[in-house]
C-alpha cells in the first residue's frame, strides 16, 4: 500500500501543472483522459511509521495508535499522559 501511495504521489507531481492549466482553460475533455492516479484527491494520508490510513492525526503525520505508544513512550515532547 505504501508503494502505491509513493506511486501515486509522483503523478500526482508530474500532472499537477497540466491539470491546473487544463482547468484554467475549461477543458474538461483533456482532463478526463488524463490518469485518474494523477488527481490529488486519490491521496490517502497514511501513518508514516506503521502505514494505518485510518485515525491519522495530521499534525503529527501517524496514526493515533501509534501517536498513543510514542506519547507513553515520552519520544512526543509536550504531551501527558491523561487517562487513556
Amino acid at each position: 500500500m505504501k508503494a502505491r501511495d509513493r506511486k501515486r504521489e509522483k503523478l500526482i507531481a508530474k500532472y499537477a501543472e497540466k491539470r491546473a492549466r487544463l482547468k484554467a482553460e475549461g477543458d474538461y475533455e483533456a482532463l478526463q483522459k488524463l490518469p485518474r492516479n494523477g488527481s490529488p484527491v486519490r491521496q490517502h494520508n497514511r501513518c508514516k511509521i506503521t502505514g494505518r490510513p485510518k485515525g491519522y492525526m495530521r499534525q503529527f503525520g501517524v496514526s493515533r495508535i501509534t501517536f498513543r505508544e510514542l506519547a507513553s513512550a515520552g519520544l512526543i515532547p509536550g504531551v501527558k499522559k491523561a487517562s487513556w
